[in-house]
């Protein structure tokens, strides 16, 4: 059985999988609660100098239904709506009662974390993540947390600045980075009132969960190549597998906040136990086998390939492939069990491929442990 332990900057988590500043994290029940559902480790959400003033409503799917919910979640939450001191005599105390790693997330100018992180890591709190979302200044808040504290400290990067040239500012100050915040202003609109589903300044609103992955993964690649600190990714992670990419990009952890919201507090140990299956099934004994694997790949130009092979012992002749294939180059002939694809209209575009949920495309498998 893999073992799922990480270390990541001096800190040992029991899984990969934390929770992640917002309000699955929002105090120190909750954070309890995470624990008890299988979280490996314990962020909080983002504490400053005053207590925030959310909008109602402040969080809504992506679209109607509880489809709009599995693909992420608009939000126009601030930071925590509880005094600091609250979280001073209370709410860290009880993560820390978990007996897991706890990371207090704090901000937001350097004037702001000067005065919260002393007083933060007096409660025993393992190490701080302090995040630029609304304030910028990087390196100058980096600056002025190291000069505050000796516990290890990173900073969590939005997807809308550079990330490699930030990165690259803060890694002196920091011991690790956590890649991505949400990704906005974004905005939906309820059709049968013509006003916006979230409350505050124009309605808007920022994206998280499945929505937000792809960009998520190409920041974790991107800094994972610039820098010598850990990654930590976030953005979207709802399977074991959505976790294995993430490593696979470089990242040493993940965490999780809009599955928490959508599955409840079990989510954590199921994504960590899907994450142990994976690695036991393709022949791992860690996530540290596979920690950026895939970052050797990222830089191979542009690729000539040819029509993908099927595997009719795999093929189940779902037609997904066909419905999918614009170029008309795939035929599902149920008569004869046979799938076949075009060469003369095949162009390679690899739609089918990323469709099949059999992997019966391609011919492309990942190497096992003995493989390697």
């Amino acid at each position: 059985m893999a073992d799922l332990s990480v270390t990541v900057a001096g800190l040992t988590f029991r899984n990969p999988v934390l929770t992640a500043a917002g309000p699955t994290s929002r105090d120190g029940a909750t954070l309890m609660r995470a624990a008890a559902g299988g979280a490996g480790g314990l962020v909080t959400k983002t504490v400053s100098t005053r207590p925030a003033e959310v909008p109602r409503p402040n969080m809504a799917a992506l679209e109607p239904g509880a489809g709009g919910l599995r693909k992420g979640l608009l939000n126009a939450e601030l930071w925590s709506e509880l005094p600091v001191e609250r979280w001073l005599e209370s709410e860290y105390r009880a993560a820390l009662s978990t007996g897991l790693t706890v990371v207090a997330s704090i901000g937001y100018t350097p004037e702001e974390v000067t005065a919260l992180a002393p007083r933060v890591v007096e409660t025993g709190v393992h190490a701080l993540e302090f995040s630029t979302h609304y304030v910028g200044g990087h390196a100058e808040i980096a600056r002025a947390l190291r000069d505050a504290v000796d516990v290890p400290i990173f900073a969590k990067l939005s997807p809308h600045v550079d990330v490699v040239a930030t990165a690259r500012a803060v890694e002196e100050y920091v011991d690790g980075i956590v890649a991505v915040n949400t990704y906005g202003p974004c905005l939906r609109i309820d059709i049968e009132t013509a006003t916006p589903v979230l409350g505050g300044p124009g309605g808007r609103g920022w994206m998280s969960g499945s929505a937000l992955r792809p960009i998520a993964l190409r920041c974790v690649a991107d800094i994972a190549l610039a820098v010598d600190i850990p990654v930590v990714g976030v953005g979207g992670v709802t399977t074991g597998e959505d976790a294995i990419e993430f490593f696979m990009a470089g990242a040493s952890a993940v965490q999780v906040c809009t599955a928490a919201v959508t599955y409840g507090d079990g989510v954590y140990g199921r994504i960590a136990q899907q994450i142990s299956d994976w690695l036991d099934s393709h022949g791992y004994d860690s996530v540290d086998d596979i920690r950026g694997a895939a970052l050797e790949h990222l830089d191979r130009g542009v690729t000539l390939s040819p029509p993908p092979r099927v595997d009719m012992e795999l093929c189940t002749l779902c037609g997904l492939c066909a419905r999918t294939c614009v170029y008309g180059a795939v035929l599902v002939d149920r008569e004869a069990h046979e799938l076949r694809i075009d060469p003369g209209r095949c162009q390679a575009c690899g739609m089918c491929i990323s469709v099949c949920p059999h992997r019966a495309l391609g011919g492309v498998t990942m190497a096992t442990h003995e493989d390697r």
